[in-house]
């Protein structure tokens, strides 16, 4: 029987995200509606569809090898006092909306007099992020009780709660909601994390490396280009001057001796100013190319 790597895709708000960057990646996963067992052109690896509050735990009994899941989550299955199987192999910056991390923030209503956590003694705190949201406060020294929200937590405060721990990108919900943030409980971001038993099967352990640099690769691609151009030698130096690069500029020669071809990786964004720059400067053949994956 072939050898199979069990992989948690995470359900809901990152599922979408995860699935592209996978395909990034270079692998392609088809998720239907209604079945929680995604395919993928990659016949070792055999994908289930997991909420990412979950995700940590079974990873951490063996039921999957590897999954993806928020540091957040991580946070809370440790907190909870669960088992030390759990070995993160990569940070993956990104989430639902942007490739940045998330915060989880302690709010307020816009009108509350709380200024610091210190001001919440007593209080109620309503979070889905119980376990951390406890320890953060046990941290502080400060006493509240944390109830379980299953949801729709920015509209708990102040008749049903005191303050909420919530998950935020933008902070959009949240203004939206009149909260007022007081300080942030944890920072959190994707990450690949496996079983240490997993890992200490070599294939497997082969396998995930391999699903990790390709990962980290094509998050490191994320935003970023390709410049090529040629160049006579003698305008060479003022060409370099505008490139910024992810390392060196490669220069190669061409047939012709009084020429060279330069290529380089830059910020997407800054393409639409440099592209005039270049041309000012005499560069000729300019071809912006897009990148799939960056091995650092």
């Amino acid at each position: 029987m072939a050898a199979t790597l069990r992989l948690g895709i995470p359900k809901g708000s990152l599922q979408d995200a995860t699935v592209q960057l996978f395909a990034r990646a270079g692998f392609n996963i088809y998720a239907g509606s209604r079945s929680y067992f995604p395919t993928i052109d990659d016949p070792e690896i055999a994908c289930m569809l997991i909420r990412a509050q979950e995700m940590a735990r079974y990873v951490a009994d063996g039921v999957l090898d590897a999954g993806l899941t928020g540091l957040d989550w991580v946070a809370e299955h440790a907190a909870a006092g669960g088992s030390d199987t759990l070995v993160a192999l990569a940070d993956l910056i990104y989430a639902k909306q942007s490739f940045g991390k998330v915060r989880w923030v302690l709010a307020v209503p816009e009108d509350s007099p709380v200024q610091s956590p210190a001001d919440l003694a007593g209080a109620t705190i309503a979070t889905e992020l119980v376990r951390a949201t406890e320890a953060y406060f046990a941290r502080l020294g400060v006493p509240v009780k944390v109830e379980f929200s299953w949801g729709a937590t920015e509209v708990k405060p102040p008749m049903l709660a005191d303050a909420i721990v919530e998950v935020t990108e933008t902070g959009t919900s949240l203004r939206a909601n009149r909260l007022r943030i007081v300080d942030t409980v944890l920072e959190s971001n994707t990450q690949l994390i496996a079983n240490r038993t997993a890992l200490a099967d070599a294939w497997k352990c082969r396998k995930l490396e391999n699903i990790a640099l390709l990962l980290r690769a094509a998050i490191e691609a994320q935003g970023r280009v390709g410049i090529m151009l040629n160049v006579r030698r003698d305008a060479l130096d003022g060409v370099l001057a505008l490139l910024p690069a992810l390392q060196r500029p490669t220069i190669a020669p061409l047939s012709d001796p009084d020429w060279v071809a330069v290529n380089t990786i830059i910020e997407e964004r800054t393409v639409r100013d440099l592209m005039p720059q270049l041309k000012a400067a005499n560069a000729q053949g300019i071809v912006e190319y897009p990148l799939n994956k960056i091995v650092m």
